[in-house]
């Protein structure tokens, strides 16, 4: 990759970002279609969010992806939204157009592009998503459209209530869709006859991968189970799902699919998803390998 004064950068903003896949995966993109972009990361605070907007003006940096915790807090400081990050209220993927900085949402068409590459079809499905975030916003209203029942589960229950709203004026449609506090006692019941789980929080994350959001003895063979961390590749509760006999699929499957759909944005060409893919692969194996030569436990992502 040859860097020059006419290279347009991409990067990605959030706290933290030392372990992203996201450079791997869309530099991977840009020299496979011969394309003069590069992709960083810096690590924003939630303090230096304004300044870091200021920043990407002034630098003249052409697209963006944000993530934790930034998704929601940046859109005061762009200039316009798409129409589905306005609905949303959460943007993961800016452009920047001769300076006018633009937000979109690619988490919730990520997440269904994600389910229909694993054979998984949500139309007509009882959903449960855990997480009331800018990524579970995104996916809940993508999803909403078609799932028979979509449940919120939140442990702050204001913000799954005020997901709830959101989604019911937008449709104009109460009956489909529910908010609960994200308990034991509610979590068995909603699980008893759904079809997909999706996990939006960030429970099972690294360094707390011990960790899981449902209790295995909830988890069976008829569930799709889909979490949206990726580090690790496989957390706790896809490794219980899958002992359970449940299907499940990994939140890199997302995270490639997401980034497909702010590459076109960024560049108007479609991504090579299944490079995209290869190359995070080959980026997760170094990382475990490097840390098993280490004798550390955990993957450096």
């Amino acid at each position: 990759m040859n860097v020059s004064g006419k290279t347009k950068v991409c990067a990605l903003i959030g706290d933290p970002v030392e372990h992203s896949l996201s450079p791997v995966i869309q530099n991977s993109a840009f020299k496979h279609l011969g394309l003069d972009y590069v992709y960083v990361a810096f690590n924003v605070k939630a303090n230096s969010l304004k300044d870091a907007v200021y920043g990407i003006r002034a630098l003249g940096i052409h697209g963006l992806n944000v993530t934790m915790p930034h998704k929601i807090a940046i859109i005061k400081y762009l200039d316009g939204l798409d129409e589905t990050a306005s609905r949303v209220g959460s943007v993961n993927t800016i452009l920047n157009s001769d300076g006018r900085l633009v937000g979109y949402t690619t988490d919730g068409v990520g997440a269904l592009n994600a389910l229909k590459h694993a054979g998984v079809d949500p139309s007509g499905e009882k959903v449960v998503i855990l997480g009331a975030g800018g990524s579970s916003r995104a996916v809940a209203f993508t999803l909403a459209e078609i799932a028979s029942e979509l449940v919120i589960f939140n442990r702050t229950f204001d913000r799954a209530k005020d997901l709830k709203n959101a989604l019911c004026r937008f449709l104009g449609d109460e009956l489909r869709i529910k908010a609960a506090p994200l308990t034991d006692e509610h979590l068995k019941k909603e699980l008893e006859d759904a079809d997909i789980l999706i996990n939006a929080t960030s429970v099972g994350m690294k360094p707390n991968s011990d960790d899981t959001p449902v209790k295995q003895d909830y988890l069976r063979k008829d569930l799709v189970v889909f979490d949206l961390v990726y580090e690790p590749l496989e957390t706790r509760l896809l490794r219980e799902a899958r002992l359970a006999g449940a299907k499940v699929i990994n939140g890199l499957s997302m995270l490639i699919h997401q980034g497909a759909v702010s590459f076109k944005i960024w560049t108007g060409m479609k991504a090579p998803v299944e490079i995209m893919m290869d190359a995070a692969l080959k980026k997760i194996k170094q990382s475990e390998s490097s840390a098993s030569n280490n004798g550390k436990g955990d993957a450096a992502f």
